[in-house]
């Protein structure tokens, strides 16, 4: 049966700040976290989280205490379950790691159940894994091991499951994980392949009807779909990433998406200064529509012209602004 999933506004949202990291297990404060979201929920219905972290559990807190209008993607955050040479920056560890990254993992999962179930108003799907497949990533699970996460999950949920995967791997290597799935969630970064702005729309269009086409039965969501705005070059050219080019990309995906009945998650809603290198043009640092200190970018400006980082999270932001 082809299941219904929500459309509205939707954006990933990770709420660290200067000095704060999931990988220290630094996390936002309950009043941090109701500033960002009461910004957010001025412009967007769906949210996406990464983990099940105590970042996630507040964030649920603040939507419930809150009565906000605002529904939730939940994420389990997966760590490796095997090594993985082809990581350009370390995906090997030793065997005791591994067993105690898997572990872990059965912990996510079971925080997954405990927190969709509790917050079943809110939580409209569940994300088991984020990235844990591609050839690339430093935290690989096998597929195999990946099914058997959502069987367990899927057993003790009523929400519908997902996996959020870079679109390559979906069209061969995750055919048997994608038959357990009841819907597909693919990540797509026209600027990470080096497209120019021109060709990005375009590009994106045509990685998710590229695994659309490989399941024909299923919803395709897009789960990550983003651009940099400051960059050293890694990955990307320089140039093209900035705020200018960033707006333009996101008008035209909201456009496209809107008008094709997509779910789309954007990447991201703040910059994320914890993540990559210590450089601080890291591209991975600067995909945020609004700086870390929660400043609009040029894409998010006409729309928060009102909004100021002091006042009070409950007064509205956008006066007169459209949805």
């Amino acid at each position: 049966m082809r299941i219904t999933l929500p459309l509205g506004n939707a954006i990933c949202y990770s709420g660290y700040r200067e000095g704060q990291s999931p990988d220290a297990r630094t996390y936002p404060s309950v009043e941090q976290i109701r500033q960002d979201l009461h910004l957010l929920a001025q412009h967007w219905q769906l949210l996406r989280l990464y983990d099940c972290s105590p970042h996630a559990e507040r964030v649920l807190q603040v939507i419930r205490e809150d009565r906000l209008p605002l529904r939730v993607m939940l994420g389990a955050y997966l760590g490796a379950e095997t090594n993985n040479p082809g990581c350009p920056w370390g995906g090997c560890y030793p065997d005791e790691q591994l067993e105690h990254n898997r572990r872990e993992n059965r912990a996510e999962l079971e925080r997954l159940v405990r927190l969709a179930n509790r917050h079943a108003d809110t939580v409209f799907s569940v994300a088991v894994g984020n990235e844990a497949t591609v050839d690339w990533t430093d935290h690989l699970v096998p597929v195999e091991q990946m099914i058997e996460h959502v069987r367990w999950v899927k057993a003790r949920l009523s929400q519908p499951v997902t996996f959020c995967e870079n679109y390559v791997p979906w069209h061969d290597k995750l055919k048997p994980l994608g038959a357990e799935l009841d819907f597909i969630s693919v990540h797509t970064y026209p600027v990470w392949e080096y497209k120019p702005i021109h060709e990005a729309l375009a590009y994106t269009q045509q990685n998710v009807a590229g695994v659309a086409s490989v399941y024909p039965d299923k919803p395709v969501v897009i789960t990550e779909a983003g651009w940099c705005t400051q960059s050293n070059g890694r990955g990307m050219h320089a140039e093209h990433a900035v705020e200018d080019v960033q707006a333009i990309y996101y008008r035209d995906l909201m456009a496209w998406t809107a008008a094709a009945g997509v779910l789309c998650f954007v990447f991201e809603a703040f910059d994320e200064p914890w993540k990559g290198s210590p450089d601080t043009m890291e591209p991975e640092k600067h995909w945020g529509l609004f700086t870390v200190d929660r400043r609009p970018k040029r894409v998010m400006q006409e729309l928060y012209a009102h909004w100021t980082c002091t006042q009070d999270p409950r007064e509205p932001a956008l006066a007169g602004a459209p949805d």
